[in-house]
């Protein structure tokens, strides 16, 4: 009898690991269709019959996502008896503690904890957390410097132990820590908030002032960042001229045409100085230069208005409701609608361009600045009587606009065939939304909302090898132009179209940019652990650009964001907790819920969440965020971020990562943009 009992016994075991495994995927699916609630009590359920450790995780990770850390705390503490020597589970464990406010006992946990590399940051960094939670200043402030040694939390811990410089009234440290969270990250609104305050309270007003003016720059409606302006002004040792860091320019670039033998190349009208929304900037006076002689046109009849000499600096204005061209002489020049300069070079191997004194560049970022710009083509000043202002538009050829977009857009110190398939995908979006602003009398704006372009000064000799070298190049789905869309940095997946809350696609969907991780084994608790511990990527490479591209840290304070959902929403009194409602299997959370004191917002749509939960935009909407407290009371929110930008379609850090690997721009765009075919449009 036995002998048949055995094999049967073998038999059903791996019956239940597979039943195990389709219980998970169950529950996976109704996290990732925003069923979180529902989610949760199947993964209690599992784990209660089974002792599954995935099924503990699982339903911890949903149950703190849900700003329930106590039942967090309870889920672990069943799982911790079963696996004491997992040192995943009492992470989780004292995370739990953690959020629930038991600093006791978080503490033992994380002591006990071994890291290592770059793992042992992190716990650092908790430690400190809830020694800061039990009032332990002394114990937190030695843990933090030991984390900011590292290289991975560098902004968290920096930013962390700037606030406790500041309570012992220490400027200098607490300049120097900020500072360096600020280095780390330049997105971190927060820490330069702290840092510019810190610099003033240090007594170095030069650099308060610089650091205020950036804030300002990317906030103008913020009355603070003026006032502290204002104050700073009178205790500068330097001219503000020389604090501003605008680029001048005097003189113009030799440029060599690019001439196309198979036919005219797309002309674009794309206008310079756009507000970040792509719409046109309030302007009274532009200063132009050509650099060769020029014609002036009447765009309505073609009539020729003056003539002009190469090097002449030239001024138009808008006063009173009427526009002028104003000569070197002062010699003025009324028109109506809009006029084009045409500067004339003398051989079609002598390339023309005109210098524009004060063009904003990234309106609404921290890295925004006005700075003199240089354009290839032609030049349109439109007097646009509705906005009441002068707008400048710069008619240019498709492929000379994309050589003042790829430097814009991607380092030119990444390898040729990123830069290629960069190029690929830039004419391919240009095509796609030719008259994307037409409303506006433009086809493409000059900024993010479109695609950044920044002219003469923004080429590079690499840049403009990889756009003459794909000259004509697009990629097609169904013989049309793809939504050749892009981000920075995909923070190891990129999400679908339709989780951003855009289309559905075939071939925007997500792929995975990880070289240690099976996108096909993903449950929901991973996305701890690959946003907290950085796992090896293909969009983890860091040459030339911020490692904090890929992995992010954001702290919000409490009232801080108070008065953000007060301003931009509603008043819901003191923030309780933040819960993502609804995350894609990418990571990526496209609903989240803000839970007040005297009620709640419910935030939809990625662009939506970025810029509703900080001081600054987020740098994505794929992160986890959790409670921190001081003296056992809730004093901000720490995200844990991954990526730049929306994550869909092209990663391009990414794509340095897979070039620098061996892989060529025609397999790159293959793997971001599946189904899709490369065609040169030249040959149609």
């Amino acid at each position: 009898m036995m002998k048949f009992i055995l094999p049967l016994f073998l038999c059903c075991w791996p019956l239940g690991l597979a039943a195990q495994a389709v219980s998970l995927a169950e529950a996976a699916d109704l996290y990732f269709s925003g069923q979180p609630q529902e989610a949760l009590q199947k993964y209690i359920a599992l784990s209660k019959k089974e002792g599954n450790k995935d099924a503990f995780l699982n339903a911890a990770f949903i149950a703190l996502e849900q700003g329930n850390p106590k039942q967090a705390v309870d889920i672990m503490s069943a799982a911790y008896s079963q696996y004491k020597q997992d040192d995943t589970v009492a992470e989780f464990l004292a995370e739990a503690y953690l959020a629930d406010g038991q600093f006791e006992n978080a503490e033992k946990l994380f002591s006990l904890l071994e890291g290592g590399g770059e793992r042992s940051e992190l716990l650092l960094i908790n430690l400190a957390r809830t020694q800061r939670g039990m009032g332990e200043r002394e114990l937190a402030k030695q843990n933090l410097i030991r984390a900011a040694a590292g290289r991975s939390h560098t902004s968290l811990s920096n930013y962390l132990l700037g606030q406790i410089y500041e309570e012992e009234k220490n400027w200098p440290s607490a300049a120097q820590a900020f500072g360096a969270a600020v280095e780390y990250d330049h997105q971190f609104t927060e820490a330069r908030i702290h840092y510019a305050a810190a610099l003033e309270k240090a007594k170095k007003y030069n650099e308060a002032f610089r650091q205020y003016r950036v804030l300002r720059t990317a906030s103008p409606k913020n009355t603070a960042y003026q006032a502290a302006l204002n104050r700073l002004r009178p205790k500068l040792t330097k001219k503000e001229k020389e604090l501003e860091n605008r680029k001048e320019r005097h003189t113009h670039t030799l440029v060599k045409p690019v001439i196309s033998l198979d036919g005219p190349l797309q002309q674009l009208r794309v206008a310079l100085g756009t507000t970040a929304g792509g719409r046109p900037s309030p302007r009274s006076s532009l200063i132009f230069t050509p650099s060769h002689p020029f014609k002036v046109t009447l765009k309505s009849t073609g009539k020729t208005l003056l003539l002009g000499g190469g090097e002449e600096t030239w001024r138009a204005e808008l006063k009173n409701g009427h526009a002028a061209l104003i000569s070197p002489k002062g010699k003025r020049y009324p028109f109506t609608g809009a006029v084009i300069i045409t500067p004339k070079s003398a051989s079609a191997q002598d390339g023309a361009t005109i210098l524009i004194n004060k063009i904003m560049s990234g309106a609404g970022m921290t890295w925004a600045s006005v700075d003199d710009k240089e354009y290839r083509g032609r030049l349109e000043i439109v007097h646009d009587k509705k906005h009441n202002t002068l707008l400048p538009v710069n008619l240019v050829n498709i492929e000379e606009y994309l050589m003042g977009v790829m430097s814009s857009e991607m380092p030119s110190q990444f390898p040729m065939n990123a830069l290629r398939a960069q190029a690929v995908l830039a004419r391919t979006y240009a095509l796609k939304h030719l008259g994307k602003h037409k409303a506006y009398g433009y086809d493409l704006c000059d900024t993010q909302n479109c695609q950044v372009y920044g002219g003469v000064g923004a080429e590079s000799e690499s840049g403009n090898a990889a756009v003459e070298s794909t000259m004509g190049q697009v990629l097609l789905y169904r013989e049309k132009p793809i939504e050749g869309v892009f981000s920075a940095n995909c923070g190891g997946f990129t999400q679908s179209a339709k989780e951003a809350g855009w289309f559905a696609t075939p071939y925007l969907n997500p792929v995975s940019d990880y070289k240690d991780f099976d996108f096909s084994t993903l449950q929901p608790y991973h996305f701890k652990d690959l946003l907290q511990h950085p796992h090896d990527a293909y969009s983890r490479y860091d040459k030339n650009v911020s490692r904090a591209a890929y992995r992010w840290a954001r702290v919000v304070d409490e009232r801080e964001l108070r008065q953000i959902i007060k301003r931009q929403k509603k008043d819901i009194g003191s923030i309780v907790a933040i819960i993502p409602q609804k995350r894609g299997r990418s990571g990526y959370v496209s609903q989240v819920l803000v839970k007040g004191s005297k009620g709640r917002v419910l935030l939809s749509k990625e662009n939506v969440i970025r810029n509703n939960l900080g001081p600054g935009m987020l740098r994505s909407s794929y992160f986890i965020v959790v409670p921190n407290y001081e003296n056992r009371q809730l004093k901000s929110f720490v995200f844990y971020g991954g990526g730049w930008g929306h994550g869909v379609g092209f990663c391009q850090t990414g794509s340095a990562g897979r070039a620098e690997a061996g892989q060529e721009y025609p397999e790159i765009l293959k793997h971001y943009f599946p189904q899709t075919t490369l065609t040169d449009t030249r040959k149609e």
